[in-house]
């Protein structure tokens, strides 16, 4: 079974996303790094034990790679929101086996201490036009929230919502039981996540 892991927050620029999820959350991002085989680079916050949120944009520092960066930052535009939601795998590709066509393939990854395999599909989008969660399978002992300070925020739901959400429900329900996820019917795809923090609840959409 999977297992949700952390949460993408999509940005134009890290400084404009780090602005935005500090404002809104109301506690310090910490510093991430980059991911060159990605060309893009982050800034993190814990979410408890095992799971993290991060601000990721387009590193304007970094060569472009020859092929679609991950969670369709390519052609992100706007304000900065979620893009993506990551859940975790013992063993990746029998979780791809059960998951979507396009749910991609696997890449072998690692940034300081941390190393995994994450399936990262051709085009850089998602199935679900972004809704269904990339799968990633840590390989290192060491995961990103143990090294962050613990701020209290807690995901306390993750909204999915899809024109064909019944669809998208019958995709997770064999792969992945969280009592955060909430997939509802929408005009547009959309990803929302609501928070607890220690000033009440706030939401990120």
């Amino acid at each position: 079974m999977l297992a949700f892991d952390h949460l993408a927050i999509g940005a134009e620029t890290l400084g404009a996303g780090t602005e935005a999820v500090e404002a809104a959350l109301g506690v310090p991002l910490e510093p991430g790094g980059a991911h060159p085989a990605m060309g893009t680079h982050n800034r993190l916050l814990s979410l408890g034990r095992g799971e993290y949120l991060e601000v990721i944009a387009v590193d304007p520092d970094a060569a472009r790679p020859n092929h679609p960066r991950w969670f369709a930052l390519d052609d992100f535009r706007g304000a900065p929101r979620p893009c993506a939601w990551i859940a975790r795998t013992r063993a990746l590709m029998p979780a791809l086996a059960r998951a979507p066509r396009g749910a991609g393939q696997p890449h072998a990854l690692s940034r300081g201490n941390f190393a995994w395999d994450m399936a990262i599909p051709d085009t850089g989008l998602l199935p679900f036009d972004g809704v269904f969660p990339a799968l990633i399978a840590w390989k290192s002992k060491a995961h990103p929230s143990d090294a962050l300070p613990d701020r209290g925020i807690r995901l306390r739901r993750l909204i999915l919502s899809h024109p064909d959400a019944a669809a998208l429900r019958a995709a997770l329900t064999p792969l992945i039981e969280e009592a955060r996820l909430a997939t509802t019917l929408g005009a547009e795809p959309h990803l929302a996540a609501e928070f607890d923090t220690p000033t009440g609840a706030r939401v990120l959409a």
